[in-house]
């Protein structure tokens, strides 16, 4: 009997960790990596992009499943395998007024360590290292859970929406790509001479505005030659 009670606590504290994996991957997932998955009928892509559309929505359903795997793998282990622990130290001749807190203890430090370590940190870590591969795989269990719980999700999601706009924080999440995120990338690329590199085949394009013609933007055909490698062609500028 116990080692049904211990597999269901590991259950519980792996569903939980299914959440926070789940959870992080859904706000770490890179978008037009997601969009390309889904131009190629990814249908788990697609849902995961559903539910970025609305954070508030999928951190709702998230938050409700490991607040309830929480309150259920708690209280589970803390009145079943604790009793059987305080049992065993009383058989053991220890006494009951020091028996059943030391028992409660220990089981609750076990589990929270338990918790902690496969149920939080070693899920969000691979959600984080993984997250597009980790999102497709859990986007379509997490629409289903949002699906169950609607009315409690949309009640959350509401009353975190409001809480947001008396905090001020009422506005739309800004771009994800801005000038200021893509300097230091363009930074990087200078450092190895990629920057100098791309200058060279698209100064034509950027030339347009002062030689509105296609002489500005088409190479003489002298200037071109033609190369093959891997059993493919490719245009070479002069």
């Amino acid at each position: 009997m116990l080692i049904v009670e211990l597999a269901i606590v590991v259950a519980l504290v792996t569903l939980n960790g299914f959440l926070a994996m789940s959870e992080l991957a859904l706000v770490s997932a890179r978008r037009p990596l997601l969009e390309q998955l889904a131009r190629d009928g990814s249908q788990g892509a697609a849902a995961a992009l559903s539910l970025t559309r609305e954070p508030g929505r999928m951190l709702s359903a998230v938050q409700i499943g490991i607040t309830l795997v929480g309150i259920i793998a708690g209280a589970f282990s803390g009145v079943t395998i604790a009793e059987r622990l305080d049992s065993w130290l009383e058989a053991q001749g220890m006494a009951t007024r020091v028996a059943e807190p030391l028992a409660f203890v220990l089981v609750i430090s076990f589990i929270t360590f338990f918790s902690v370590v496969l149920g939080e940190l070693v899920p969000k870590q691979i959600g984080l290292r993984n997250a597009e591969a980790v999102a497709v795989v859990v986007a379509r269990p997490m629409q289903l859970l949002a699906t169950v719980a609607a009315p409690l999700v949309a009640l959350l999601d509401w009353s975190s929406r409001t809480t947001l706009r008396l905090l001020g924080q009422s506005r739309g999440s800004e771009p994800s790509v801005t000038d200021e995120a893509l300097e230091p990338i363009h930074d990087a690329a200078d450092s190895c001479g990629l920057v100098a590199v791309e200058q060279r085949w698209t100064q034509p394009v950027r030339a347009v505005d002062t030689d509105p013609t296609t002489g500005g933007l088409a190479e003489p055909v002298v200037e071109v030659a033609v190369g093959r490698a891997h059993g493919a062609s490719y245009a070479l500028l002069g």
